[in-house]
């Protein structure tokens, strides 16, 4: 394969967008990284030290604590990605609940949060041969990445998907229209907070999954990865 290239992958929550980041940098040889983790491990951490007070994030103790967080990944060979690290700890079990989702996108709409993050991933992606997805990849943290993408669904759709994930890992207490409020609050912070919101590059392609297979996603995209390489 010819030299290699950044592709950036933004979009909606819940649009599968880590799904297909990871099956390209496998197929590819790439290497992946899932932003979204990486602001889910600080909503994690503000949660774990008492910075989220009546259903708020105390911003100004999280952003004088932000330099005590350390954020890496380490590949897992078994399972042929990176997982996210907290402080030296493998937190990937404990980001995808519920409660980290309920403030994952208040966190991300914290300015030093995301400066911190930003440099963190464009360091990442440097020596190029990456796949990275989040909300600003093609915007922000990558402007002149070869491939853009940008991920949608409808809101219901996303929600089922999102749903049916939770009931799969045993989280039974959760409802349907739990998720979807998540889901559409997700969305709202995500499009209209005013540091990077989420916004779809002018030379980004449009993918919409709501009536897609996993396989027919990746075939699509493959193709358009190959027009590039």
């Amino acid at each position: 394969m010819s030299s290699k290239i950044i592709i950036a992958i933004d979009g909606f929550s819940s649009t599968g967008k880590s799904t297909v980041a990871k099956q390209l940098a496998q197929y590819l040889g790439y290497v992946y990284v899932d932003t979204g983790a990486m602001y889910r491990a600080i909503a994690l951490y503000a949660l774990q030290n008492g910075y989220v007070k009546k259903g708020e994030v105390d911003n100004e103790l999280l952003i004088k604590d932000l330099k005590n967080i350390q954020i890496t990944f380490q590949y897992n060979a078994a399972l042929g990605f990176s997982e996210v690290y907290l402080n030296n700890v493998n937190v990937v079990s404990k980001i995808r609940g519920m409660e980290v989702s309920s403030y994952v996108s208040k966190v991300a709409a914290i300015s030093q949060v995301r400066q911190k993050l930003v440099a963190l991933q464009q360091q990442m992606g440097e020596s190029k041969g990456i796949v990275m997805d989040g909300r600003d990849i093609g915007t922000v943290v990558f402007p002149n990445a070869e491939l853009k993408l940008f991920m949608t669904a409808s809101a219901n759709t996303r929600a089922q998907r999102r749903f049916d994930e939770l009931v799969a890992k045993g989280n039974t207490a959760v409802t349907f229209d739990e998720v979807y409020n998540n889901v559409v609050e997700r969305d709202q912070i995500d499009t209209t907070r005013k540091d990077s919101p989420l916004i779809m590059a002018n030379d980004a392609i449009e993918i919409d999954n709501s009536n897609l297979s996993r396989e027919q996603q990746f075939d699509q995209i493959l193709a358009l990865v190959k027009t590039k390489l």
